[in-house]
């Protein structure tokens, strides 16, 4: 049986390549009519429609070299559909031009096709016109006077017009219309008629529509500006409930117990969720169960947050980590949203770990009424609730960590919540000599760089200001042009982040710089010949930092945990020594003592007030102070009028015995101090070596003068005898 079957046409196609489209049907239809016989295999026939598409995407070529009416097909659903899809244009774009287009179409079309040209004549001229008997009617117009005549043009010879071809020509003049103009027009009976004002209805739409659509886009951009900063980058102001953490997939943190040292007790601690993530098993057999949460305490920069991501990376498990001030915006119940929210997303990633950072940001006590917040106690009652729907079996545990601990809520703290606190201190000598090694892995040191040496001298330094002082030593030596750190860069690194950037260039006075040389020398002798008080390391009077003229370096020989009376009154003598110096020699005080006597009366204070060390309160604290990690100033005076005028002339009676006692010890050194301060002048730096040997040849100070003249003398000789080079 023969059939026809014409091609199926796109209705897209316009009839831009109907006659290529003619031709190429009729050959379609011989096809169809020879190959769809009843004896035509079927191989043949599949062989014709090949031959006939492949002829009709020819057509296609041909007809539509620049493809201009080629369009994507619809993607089918199956395994075809998962292949990359072309990319969609933007409707959007594409139909704002096409009006912007259309508009000005439109303008164009009404200026250069319903408007014609005018015929301007002055207002005498068109008075004679009127008077001649040429104008036989006239409107009165704004602004034109339109004058019209009762000739008749000849058809126009232009081809085609949209205006009439037997329309007689018009005068146009702009004029007064006055009472003598109108007496003109009677007297001639000439018809005249006043015209109301054209109106162009597309303009005026245009001129209304036009700064509506500026405002609209204004307010289009802000409102696209308000939300992005409101809820953060890549989201919109109706995802501002969403949970905004940093979320790290399974295995991909990259941070291990190994990475972090110091803090040898909190790691142990931790290991213990670490194994709970990985056996959960274990510990829910035998009935035990883990700590819902761990709170994380310390100093800043001590690694709280390291911590928190060894366990993650340990446990191979996701880690959501957030900070407090996250969850707080300006709108009312964010805070909330985002807690259920960020819960939500780690119980469908469980086993996981929540990092709360600066909890003490949302987890402020209730009971204190004047710094209370609705937002932020919503925010608190709703992680209350939420820690309390933790399931042990799901192995969903919460971290968090703050500088603040006694400012939490008791309802966080209680077991159940956070029932298990870590505390994460400054790392002592061993912890600090390892972490310099972790840092300095990635460093080029030199083989004579004593890493202990520097530990030794970083006292109080956190994991953090450890970091810096392995950067800053790089780049210290970076600077010099050297290929590796060698321990000076280290030392420098070490004073310029405790005291400043060395300042070599600014210009002092010799009388200031001697002033300088003897209230540095006298913290020395003081630190040296004062017993409890630290060593000295160095003494330099090159200015550091902001307000640092000169600066003697001591250190402890071993880590302090506890301070005795002695040690602490030999810290005053040694505080108190650089006015003594400047008063032994010059015989008068300055100004540059005004910090070391601000930081002695502290001291002579708290031990009154706080350590209960003055005859008439011995056990008594006249203070109360917070156990926080932060620096917490003292709001209110626990004491009488009668207990701080005892307070104030009992630091005064102190002071100024411990000054007294070493104004004495230093005229007694009056010599080594006269020898240490022209030294010093000389050379700007003494080291501690150099240091202790003058200490040394204290009762032979000439002998040690000509054994280090005696020592320039060779070292200078061999340089004088090399010949310049060619």
């Amino acid at each position: 049986m023969c059939f026809f079957a014409a091609p199926c046409i796109p209705p897209q196609r316009t009839s831009l390549s109907c006659a290529v489209r003619l031709s190429h049907s009729l050959s379609t239809f011989h096809l169809l009519f020879v190959y769809h016989g009843p004896a035509c295999p079927r191989a043949l026939q599949k062989g014709a429609l090949t031959e006939m598409n492949t002829r009709y995407k020819q057509s296609d070529d041909s007809s539509d070299p620049f493809g201009f009416f080629k369009f994507s097909p619809r993607p089918q659903k199956g395994p075809s559909s998962s292949r990359e899809r072309p990319p969609r244009r933007n409707s959007r774009k594409v139909l704002s031009l096409v009006l912007l287009a259309l508009c000005a179409l439109l303008a164009l079309a009404n200026h250069f096709l319903f408007s014609r040209a005018l015929r301007i004549i002055p207002f005498s001229e068109f008075k004679d016109r009127i008077a001649s008997g040429e104008i036989v009617k006239v409107v009165v117009g704004s602004p034109y006077f339109v004058g019209y005549t009762s000739a008749r043009p000849a058809p126009s010879a232009r081809g085609f017009s949209l205006l009439s071809e037997r329309e007689a020509p018009t005068y146009h003049a702009i004029g007064v219309l006055s009472d003598s103009f109108l007496s003109m027009l009677d007297e001639r009976q000439v018809v005249y008629s006043i015209k109301p004002r054209e109106r162009n209805y597309l303009i005026e739409t245009f001129q209304y529509l036009f700064p509506l659509l500026i405002l609209f886009f204004v307010w289009r951009f802000f409102f696209k500006r308000m939300a992005s900063n409101v809820s953060g980058l890549g989201s919109s102001i109706f995802s501002a409930g969403h949970a905004r953490s940093a979320a790290v997939e399974e295995g991909k943190v990259t941070t291990r117990f190994a990475d972090v040292a110091g803090v040898d007790e909190a790691k142990e601690e931790l290991m213990e969720v670490v194994d709970f993530l990985k056996f959960p098993k274990k510990y829910t057999e035998i009935g035990g169960k883990i700590p819902r949460g761990v709170l994380l305490v310390g100093p800043p920069g001590t690694g709280k947050t390291l911590l928190a991501r060894a366990v993650a990376g340990e446990a191979s498990v996701p880690f959501f980590r957030i900070s407090g001030s996250d969850f707080i915006e300006m709108f009312v119940g964010i805070g909330a949203s985002r807690v259920r929210d960020l819960f939500k997303q780690a119980r469908e990633k469980a086993p996981g770990i929540i990092f709360i950072d600066e909890l003490d940001a949302i987890g402020k006590s209730r009971l204190n009424a004047i710094h209370s917040n609705d937002e932020r106690e919503q925010t608190l009652n709703q992680l209350l609730v939420e820690m309390d729907g933790f399931d042990n079996t799901t192995g969903l545990i919460l971290l968090a960590a703050t500088n603040r601990p006694d400012v939490l809520d008791p309802a966080l703290l209680r077991p159940g919540r956070f029932d298990r606190q870590v505390c994460v201190d400054r790392p002592d000598l061993k912890g600090r000599e390892a972490i310099l090694r972790i840092h300095a892995q990635n460093v080029k040191l030199a083989p004579e760089v004593d890493l202990k040496a520097v530990a030794r001298i970083t006292g109080g330094y956190s994991g953090a200001d450890l970091a810096n002082v392995v950067n800053e030593a790089a780049l210290l030596a970076v600077r010099s042009g050297r290929a590796q750190v060698i321990e000076t860069d280290l030392d420098e690194a070490v004073e310029k982040t405790m005291i400043g950037l060395q300042k070599k260039s600014r210009v002092i006075r010799e009388e200031e710089r001697r002033i300088i040389a003897y209230h540095e020398t006298g913290h020395a002798l003081a630190g040296t010949f004062t017993k409890g008080a630290d060593k000295v390391h160095k003494i330099t009077i090159i200015p550091r930092g902001t307000s640092a003229l000169g600066y003697t370096f001591h250190i402890p020989e071993d880590d302090r945990h506890i301070v005795t009376e002695q040690q602490l009154l030999a810290e005053v003598d040694v505080l108190l020594s650089g006015r003594a110096a400047e008063f032994v020699a010059f015989g008068e005080v300055s100004t540059g003592a005004g910090n070391d006597i601000s930081r002695a009366t502290d001291i002579v204070r708290k031990m009154i007030t706080d350590y209960g060390m003055s005859e008439k309160f011995q056990n008594v604290a006249l203070t109360r102070r917070g156990t926080g990690y932060l620096a917490e100033p003292q709001l209110a005076r626990e004491y009488s009028e009668c207990t701080q005028q005892y307070v104030d002339e009992e630091v005064a009676r102190v002071l100024a015995e411990r000054y007294r006692a070493v104004v004495a010890l230093l005229t007694e050194k009056k010599e080594l101090l006269e020898y240490i301060a022209t030294r010093l002048l000389e050379r700007e730096t003494i080291e501690r070596d150099e240091f202790e040997e003058v200490i040394r040849c204290e009762h032979d100070l000439e002998g040690l003068k000509k054994r280090l003249s005696q020592q320039q003398e060779g070292a200078s000789a061999p340089a004088q005898g090399q010949s310049p080079p060619s």
